[in-house]
């Protein structure tokens, strides 16, 4: 009796916990770009001639990359609604901005509530790092050359805020601040691979920092893939 009575507690804890990995389900799927592609002036950095030196070629706008086809990249994709009331761990190793060849990379970023974001100055110039969330504490941090790392964290959960250099006004980050660990953010291929979330039905949530955001929703069973296809567009005038 007692042996059973254990092995029906283990069950019960495998279904709570365990089996909740086990049974992880995965949302992949591609961002695409649909409209006439706008012609977009390279960045232009010869107001700090230590930037443009960097550079040997003309450095092309980040408001809008894409990829062969259309493919979107710098876009965050999150899960916007259907996850269980819990928390998940924070991971302890820092998520990583750069300030490099007068970029910030990457340039859009997601980062979980209490981990460290560490800002790096790998350029060894004069940045200005101002991060303007509207939860958070703000903060505006001068990285002169002698500054090469500086780490924030951020304690609420905030949608995408701007991240700026006041030295160099082209230069510009997003970030989003996260309770979960179901987002993802696009290369220049557009695609994206969201796992381990329980079976349940989902919002998932593209977001692009001229085009908005558009959501799709998808129900998802226990260790189920399914493939989800975004097209971003400019408003039609």
């Amino acid at each position: 009796m007692v042996r059973s009575r254990i092995r029906r507690l283990l069950a019960l804890g495998c279904g709570a916990l365990a089996c909740a990995g086990a049974q992880a389900a995965t949302v992949t799927g591609v961002v695409k770009f649909e409209g006439r592609v706008p012609n977009l002036p390279p960045i232009k950095m010869d107001a700090d001639p230590q930037c443009a030196a960097k550079h040997k070629a003309p450095v092309p706008s980040e408001v809008l990359v894409l990829g062969e086809g259309n493919t979107m990249a710098n876009i965050l994709v999150q899960v916007k609604s259907g996850l269980p009331n819990q928390t998940w761990p924070v991971p302890k190793e820092p998520v990583v901005l750069d300030q490099k060849g007068c970029h910030y990379v990457p340039h859009v970023l997601g980062v979980r509530v209490g981990q460290p974001l560490k800002i790096l100055n790998s350029d060894g110039i004069l940045h200005n790092v101002h991060a303007l969330p509207k939860v958070n504490k703000p903060f505006n941090k001068a990285m002169p050359a002698s500054v090469t790392e500086a780490v924030e964290t951020f304690n609420k959960e905030e949608g995408i805020f701007e991240i700026k250099c006041d030295v160099h006004p082209w230069m510009r980050a997003y970030v989003a601040v996260l309770a979960h660990p179901f987002f993802a953010v696009t290369g220049k291929d557009g695609k994206f691979a969201i796992s381990g979330l329980p079976a349940g039905t989902y919002e998932i949530e593209v977001w692009h920092e001229k085009l908005g955001t558009k959501t799709q929703k998808l129900t998802l069973g226990a260790d189920e893939t399914k493939t989800l296809e975004f097209v971003l567009s400019p408003p039609t005038r």
